[in-house]
């Protein structure tokens, strides 16, 4: 059985966009922060921002409502868009939510010390969306 469920809990990375789309709805656009599960190798903190739409307006009016960084946990599906003229497409990869609600606190990122890479199973290893992209 096939699935499609993405689930995030990051930050707002700013301002909400809306665009109107052909069909007389309005996507509503926006960027999520989500931190890596390990520290990069010189000790800092590795991101990922992932882009997220919605067409759901109660998912809309909720990040609206926000203000750039604050925690945000979004549910919805991954997919991809294509766009362009027939000899120039342009693929994107993106969220696309079907609900948002404002959490109050970051959940915590595990200690290094915590988890041994080795031994967490192949689909909890984090990877670039570039990188998947290219499975497909």
């Amino acid at each position: 059985m096939d699935r499609n469920e993405v689930v995030l809990v990051g930050r707002l990375s700013a301002a909400v966009e809306e665009h109107p789309v052909p069909s007389g709805d309005t996507a509503t656009k926006w960027r999520t922060i989500v931190r890596r599960r390990r520290p990069d190798r010189r000790g800092g903190v590795v991101t990922d921002s992932i882009p997220c739409v919605t067409f759901n307006s109660e998912a809309a009016d909720v990040v609206r409502g926000l203000k750039p960084r604050d925690y945000i946990e979004v549910t919805g599906a991954f997919r991809c868009r294509v766009f362009g003229p027939p000899g120039a497409k342009i693929w994107r990869y993106e969220v696309e939510v079907t609900a948002v609600r404002a959490v109050t606190a970051a959940v915590p990122l595990p200690s290094p010390e915590d988890e041994d890479p080795a031994e967490m199973p192949a689909a909890l290893v984090p990877r670039q969306v570039s990188y998947l992209a290219k499975a497909m």
